[in-house]
């Protein structure tokens, strides 16, 4: 059994990232870039005015003369005498003569004559290559492409781009107890909720590609579903099978396919029995059954699996830190993620921290870590917190 920080290296060592295609920008949120992107032209491409107003060649003087307009889009460049101006809107080129462009609120005009009216203050010109030169790089690799990155690359006339690969995830369900919802309950039966639940869990985090597989259990089954599952897509989460009871399949199951485990049984609590393998460039969790204990694994180690083998090639899962706002005890050596709820620099931990509850999760919107040499946590103490992502 290793601790938490050690199955996390596991994870963040053996998931590489998948293979790079070329993606329309309009199809490419969300994606990570696979290169640097240079940028092939300077941003702004010439003198811009920052504003509506006068572009005008002044030389000691508080008036000149308008000879002419400058709209956005024109690509005129006219001289300018001294003192001589021209009527021009936000974002124009700015004549190369020019040295200011006045704001129009500052400007009387008399006809052609143009007289000042107040201090001058900022010049209102945006120097060409402002924002970027030409051959800058505009995204560096690894870069997430938001709306906002994927709006400059397209003010540099960028319409393509090298990303990583998002993984395609199949989520399987095992249990003989399971019952999809939607009918009437059968005795001795449970509502299958941990496959939808993960399914969920993942599209929060920006994964869609994923499909559900629920399997009985029965040995041959297994393997032979798995196997299926395992060589079509990136990942596989199983949900459930993977202790050692007498009808614990998925353990068994992993080992005859042929993927090789990286660790088997984490020193936490809740989801102590999560085993993570690899079996070519799949990579495979076997978490826990009871949901949250299932839950709290996806995201702690299926999240850094999921965002390094995507792309974010330093992940690391984001901590923070609050005040706890009661005092803590726990019991064992084992460390703990605890359900909690924070706001204004306080975290409480909540009630109903067992590994098959979901109620105090569905509230939660940080888990709350407390360290194995930890057994006792004082009223106010600064506590380590995973913030939920997707909250």
């Amino acid at each position: 059994m290793i601790s938490p920080k050690e199955a996390l290296d596991i994870v963040e060592n053996q998931s590489i990232a998948l293979a790079p295609f070329r993606i329309n920008l309009s199809e490419a949120l969300g994606y990570r870039l696979a290169q640097d992107v240079p940028s092939p032209i300077a941003m702004p491409p010439f003198r811009q005015s920052a504003m509506d107003g006068y572009a005008v060649n002044l030389h000691a003087s508080d008036s000149f003369t308008v000879i002419g307009e400058i709209q956005a889009g024109d690509g005129q460049n006219p001289g300018l005498g001294k003192n001589e101006g021209v009527r021009i809107f936000t974002g124009a080129a700015v004549p190369d003569d020019a040295q200011v462009v006045i704001m129009q609120e500052k400007i009387r005009r008399e006809g052609e004559m143009a007289y000042i009216e107040g201090e001058l203050g900022h010049h209102n010109i945006r120097p060409a290559g402002e924002q970027i030169q030409q051959g800058e790089i505009a995204l560096k690799k690894g870069s997430s492409l938001n709306a906002a990155a994927i709006g400059f690359l397209t003010t540099l006339g960028i319409t393509e781009v090298l990303v990583y690969r998002k993984p395609s995830v199949a989520i399987v369900s095992t249990g003989n107890e399971l019952q999809s919802p939607g009918t009437p309950l059968a005795p001795g039966k449970i509502y299958e909720s941990n496959s939808l639940m993960l399914q969920m869990a993942l599209r929060s985090m920006g994964y869609a590609n994923s499909s559900l597989q629920q399997i009985q259990d029965d040995y041959t089954t297994t393997v032979v579903v798995l196997k299926e599952l395992i060589a079509q897509n990136d990942m596989v989460l199983i949900s459930g099978g993977i202790s050692v009871g007498d009808y614990d399949y998925v353990g068994k199951a992993l080992t005859e396919i042929g993927v090789t485990p990286q660790f088997y049984k984490v020193k936490q609590k809740p989801g102590k029995p999560l085993f993570f393998g690899k079996k070519d460039n799949t990579l495979i969790f076997a978490l826990p059954g009871n949901p949250a204990a299932a839950l709290s694994c996806t995201y702690i180690y299926v999240r850094t699996a999921l965002e390094r083998i995507s792309g974010h090639l330093d992940f690391k899962l984001p901590r923070t830190q609050g005040k706890i706002s009661a005092a803590y005890s726990k019991k064992g050596p084992r460390a703990q993620f605890l359900k909690g709820f924070y706001a204004h620099g306080e975290v409480q931990v909540l009630e109903g921290q067992s590994s098959a509850m979901l109620r105090s999760f569905a509230q939660a919107n940080v888990l709350v870590f407390i360290p194995e040499d930890r057994f006792e946590i004082a009223f106010g103490e600064t506590v380590e917190l995973i913030p939920i992502p997707g909250l």
